[in-house]
C-alpha cells in the first residue's frame, strides 16, 4: 500500500452478509457478474466496449488516445469504459431501455437481457483511485434494472471530475437523481473532502428501505431520506469528455479499482 491510500476494510462487516465480492485476483472480467459494454442498446457492443487491463489484483479502466466515442449519435464525443451488472433493452427502434439519458435515444441494437447483480438494499463500498485529467470523470452509479420504465433512479456512490482534485482535497458528488421515478426528488451534492482522489480511497453507500447514507472511508457524510423501491445495478466507469481542457495526464487515462462489494443485512 502506498503512502496516502486508504486500506482496504476487512471483508467481514459485522451485521451484514457479503454476497457480491469482486476483487479482480483472477485478471479477468467474470462474465457471471459483469456485462462488459455501456449502456450498448442505444450504440452497439463493439462502440460500448470498455478499454481495460489489469494489474497488481486491481481492474483499470482506461480510455486511450485513439479511442472512439462510444455513442455519437446521442453522446457526441464523449468517451467511456465502463461495466455494468445488467442489461435490459426493447426492440430496435423503440424507446424502451435503460438510463434513457436523452429524450432522442432509441434502440439502435437488440441486447440480451441480463442480470447479473441487481440488489434491492444493502451495502455497498468500492475501493478506487481516480484520475486527475481536466477532461476526465470516473464514477461508481447504481440505477434501476428498468423493466418497468418508471424504476429508474440513480444512486450515486460517487462521482469525482479530475479538474476537481488537487494533493490535498477533491470533490465527491453523490446523491440521487429521479430520472423518471415521479416518486424520487432530485438530491445530489458535492463535498470537498480532505482527500487526494487519485490515492485509494473507499466510497460507499447504505440503500435502505427508507434512506440512504453515504460513506467516504468509513466516515458517513450525509443521509438521504428517499429510497428507490426497485431493483438495481452497479456501473462502474470512466469518462472523458469533450469540451475540457487543462493540464493532463498522459493517455491512457486510468481508474483503477481494487474492489467492489455488496452486503446484505444479516
Amino acid at each position: 500500500m502506498n503512502a496516502g491510500d486508504f486500506p482496504p476494510n476487512p471483508r467481514e462487516k459485522p451485521g451484514y452478509v457479503l454476497v457480491f465480492d469482486e476483487s479482480f485476483d483472477d485478471g479477468q472480467l467474470n462474465p457471471e457478474r459483469w456485462v462488459p459494454y455501456y449502456l450498448p442498446h442505444w450504440s452497439s457492443r463493439q462502440r460500448a466496449a470498455p478499454h481495460y487491463q489489469f494489474g497488481q489484483s486491481a481492474l483499470i479502466l482506461q480510455i486511450e488516445a485513439d479511442q472512439e466515442p462510444w455513442c455519437p449519435e446521442f453522446d457526441g464525443d464523449v468517451r467511456c469504459s465502463s461495466i455494468q451488472t445488467g442489461l435490459y433493452a426493447g426492440p430496435v427502434g423503440s424507446t424502451a431501455g435503460q438510463h434513457r439519458f436523452k429524450d432522442v435515444c432509441v434502440v439502435r441494437e437488440s441486447q440480451p437481457t441480463q442480470r447479473t447483480y441487481t440488489p434491492q438494499y444493502g451495502y455497498f463500498e468500492a475501493r478506487v483511485k481516480a484520475v486527475q485529467s481536466a477532461a476526465s470523470l470516473v464514477t461508481l452509479w447504481m440505477i434501476g434494472f428498468e423493466e418497468t420504465p418508471p424504476e429508474s433512479g440513480e444512486i450515486a456512490i460517487f462521482e469525482i471530475f479530475g479538474d476537481q482534485i488537487t494533493s490535498k482535497t477533491s470533490e465527491v458528488r453523490y446523491g440521487i437523481h429521479p430520472w423518471g421515478d415521479a416518486t424520487l426528488t432530485d438530491e445530489f451534492y458535492h463535498d470537498v473532502v480532505p482527500i487526494d482522489a487519485t490515492h485509494y480511497h473507499i466510497y460507499a453507500a447504505d440503500w435502505t428501505p427508507t434512506h440512504v447514507d453515504f460513506y467516504i472511508d468509513n466516515v458517513k457524510r450525509r443521509t438521504i431520506q428517499q429510497s428507490p423501491a426497485y431493483p438495481m445495478q452497479f456501473m462502474l466507469g470512466i469518462y472523458e469528455l469533450p469540451g475540457k481542457s487543462g493540464p493532463e495526464t498522459g493517455y491512457p487515462r486510468q481508474f483503477t479499482i481494487d474492489y467492489i462489494r455488496g452486503y446484505q443485512p444479516a
